[in-house]
């Protein structure tokens, strides 16, 4: 029921997000899209509107800021937006020793991968399990499977997404609601130069190109999984981690993260 469907994505304006943004604009849904940076969300909902005549909306919001979630609940309700289907993709990493790390930062990290992903599933999803249909695709990362020395709470935070995601998707799936929660690896955004993470081992061993990374996570969400890791290397690095002893798993992602 894709073409009827009104689409939230959040964290729109580049990366995983815009590519997800472009997948369920290409299945016909109407879009919604938010992120902090106003000309990068303008170019796409143009790019949308014109490949596939598409209604797409564009709402400014700072998630990390103190009233960015409620100030974008506020505007879907005044707009009478009611959303079938919410994408979590906004967020954020730092590498850093944890106690190096400025507290605003941290802040902010938690306020956008965790209380965000939080407040929006809690107040858009009562209307879709009314509705019986829709879901919600959360954007984690393999980073969900071990502890991250040197991005601890980033790692921390992944962690929260991907149990809370697997829950939901136990709670709802009686009502003909999907959760999914997509766990990509290193992959080829600007993630890595934000959370200065660029020359670490981990992203010089690979990364994946963004646009089969939404795919798969699309896929995924529209074939109703709980959980999609994209990529071989991936899978196997996570099954790997989670039948190794915890003291190793720390040794390497510690490594991983120089």
């Amino acid at each position: 029921m894709a073409s009827d469907e009104l689409v939230l994505v959040t964290g729109a304006s580049s990366g995983i997000g815009r590519e997800l943004a472009r997948c369920f604009a290409a299945d016909g849904c109407r879009l919604i899209l938010t992120a902090r940076r106003q000309p990068e969300l303008d170019a796409l909902a143009a790019e949308l509107k014109a490949r596939s005549g598409n209604d797409v909306t564009v709402i400014l919001a700072d998630l990390a800021q103190a009233d960015g979630i409620s100030a974008l609940l506020a505007t879907l309700q005044q707009r009478n937006l009611s959303p079938d289907v919410l994408v979590n993709n906004a967020g954020f990493g730092a590498r850093g020793e944890f106690t190096r790390m400025p507290a605003e930062r941290l802040a902010a990290m938690l306020a956008v991968n965790v209380d965000a992903v939080t407040a929006l599933a809690h107040a858009l999803l009562p209307a879709m399990r009314e509705r019986q249909r829709g879901g919600i695709l959360n954007v984690a990362s393999t980073a969900a499977f071990q502890p991250g020395p040197y991005m601890a709470a980033y790692y921390a935070s992944k962690a929260y997404v991907l149990s809370l995601s697997e829950a939901l998707f136990t709670e709802c799936r009686a009502d003909g609601v999907a959760v999914t929660c997509l766990c990509p690896g290193a992959t080829a955004t600007g993630f890595a130069a934000q959370a200065n993470v660029e020359g670490s081992l981990l992203f010089r061993l690979g990364q994946m190109h963004v646009t089969a990374v939404a795919h798969a996570g699309y896929a995924g969400f529209r074939s109703g999984r709980a959980l999609v890791i994209p990529g071989w290397r991936n899978k196997l690095g996570v099954q790997a981690l989670r039948v190794s002893p915890r003291a190793l798993v720390r040794k390497l992602i510690s490594r991983l993260q120089h």
